[in-house]
């Protein structure tokens, strides 16, 4: 049996869907009970609870062969730091108490750095957490997630701009958030022995002007990029209701991702890449953002 948390996000689920499809016993963390019919409905077991219960994780991780385990950022923690290392505290606690033999855990490119590189930090407090805790470890380190284009699309398809506190020409490691939960299915099916540290790309790596130029064909015409501060991405995250701390670690994320800093760790690591291109990834969003339109 292999345990999944994060099946209402992007990764969590496709896991999930892979290791039905291959006819392996999941269960499913959620929340709630909404949250969990879906997943039962395909043939999956589900415990009621959170990352934060050390002991409800416990009991969901105990018998387990592996588990697939991450830690979305909380925009909303007053001090992000000292919230991800409450909550690795208690997921390291339950990964240990509950004697599982493999896990596999989402992490991101920079998480080598223990700072100067923004939300990226909390990658690095989960690694040595978890690198502690765990008999064996799969960490996932991914580039920038495809997925997070989608809410510049609105702006895209109105005026033909793509804004972003990216630098517009360098290029940098972008992947679908598909091609992270298959590697994870596959990390969970053929388990390390020890710690294994995967860094995972996109077919190939994009800037924002190739992501333009993408868009550009996809949509029938010319999508020029708007170069922005990347203090512009902390009064973003402040309108969506981020603290200030987590709006600052935004900014820092993107200064690091422009100067260099957040990026993979020369020669430590098995680099992989995935198979879905930007061209599909960013048609499939199209695709959603069309019919979220046609249902408003």
């Amino acid at each position: 049996m292999y345990v999944v948390a994060g099946v209402t996000g992007h990764t969590g689920s496709v896991v999930a869907e892979s290791l039905l499809q291959q006819g392996k016993p999941i269960t499913v963390i959620v929340r709630s009970e909404e949250k969990a019919r879906p997943w039962i409905s395909k043939g999956a077991k589900a415990v009621l609870g959170s990352l934060e219960d050390a002991d409800a994780l416990t009991r969901a991780l105990s018998g387990a062969a592996g588990a697939y385990l991450l830690t979305p950022p909380n925009i909303h923690a007053v001090d992000f730091v000292e919230e991800r290392h409450q909550l690795t505290h208690s997921i390291a606690r339950a990964v240990k108490n509950s004697g599982i033999e493999h896990v596999v855990v989402l992490s991101s490119i920079g998480a080598q750095h223990a700072s100067g590189t923004g939300l990226i930090v909390g990658s690095h407090i989960t690694e040595s957490a978890l690198g502690s805790a765990a008999k064996n470890l799969t960490v996932i380190r991914a580039g920038f997630f495809l997925e997070n284009w989608e809410p510049a699309l609105g702006a895209v398809q109105a005026n033909g701009v793509l804004p972003t506190p990216l630098t517009p020409d360098r290029k940098i490691p972008m992947l679908a958030t598909q091609d992270i939960g298959r590697v994870v299915a596959e990390s969970l099916l053929s388990p390390a022995r020890g710690r294994r540290i995967i860094e995972l790309a996109g077919p190939r790596d994009y800037s924002p002007e190739d992501i333009a130029s993408v868009l550009s064909s996809l949509l029938g015409r010319e999508v020029r990029v708007q170069s922005l501060p990347p203090g512009a991405a902390a009064q973003m995250f402040k309108s969506f209701g981020a603290t200030d701390d987590v709006a600052r670690l935004f900014e820092e994320i993107y200064t690091g991702v422009n100067s260099g800093r957040v990026a993979y760790e020369d020669g430590s690591a098995e680099f992989r890449r995935g198979e879905i291109t930007a061209e599909d990834a960013l048609r499939g969003l199209l695709g959603q953002s069309s019919k979220a339109q046609a249902g408003a």
